[in-house]
């Protein structure tokens, strides 16, 4: 399985339009090659540099097995009912964009793809990144990530 996308390469520059600094819009990202028996789809967004530990900026669930993108700004928590948003750690539904310390040098955004065994995760109404994260573990049949940079 592969994840890429239009806006940048995998080690590249994340463009401002997806940071806290522009529009604040997720990106395009595309896969291709889920397993054969994939019921389901998590895309999960972090920031392993962050000054206090790991930073979840987006955890998208439930997405159906026959999707192959997320387009452009698909991470605002409506007009895509065909999947969910959880909270991240800005304390919000869907997608918050790189939003590093100023000075702090460039951070990694890891965006990470996991093709799952189950149609739907088992989870409350507003779960955060990490309980998506952990029930979606427990599924995974492939994982694919894309890798952006982003610094102020």
């Amino acid at each position: 399985m592969q994840l890429t996308s239009t806006a940048f390469s995998n080690g590249g520059k994340i463009p401002r339009l997806y940071t806290c600094d522009g529009d604040d819009l997720s990106p395009p990202l595309h896969w291709t090659d889920p397993p054969a028996e994939t019921r389901s789809f998590v895309l999960l967004c972090d920031d392993p540099d962050a000054p206090g530990g790991v930073f979840r900026h987006w955890a998208a669930y439930d997405i159906p097995a026959t999707r192959r993108e997320l387009v452009e700004n698909a991470g605002k928590t409506e007009g895509f009912e065909d999947f969910r948003n959880a909270i991240s750690d800005f304390g919000n539904h869907g997608y918050g964009g790189p939003c590093p310390p100023r000075g702090h040098g460039p951070h990694r955004y890891h965006f990470r793809l996991l093709a799952l065994d189950c149609p739907q995760l088992s989870l409350g109404a507003s779960p955060s990144f990490k309980e998506v994260e952990a029930a979606a573990r427990t599924h995974v049949l492939a994982e694919a990530t894309l890798v952006g940079i982003y610094g102020r």
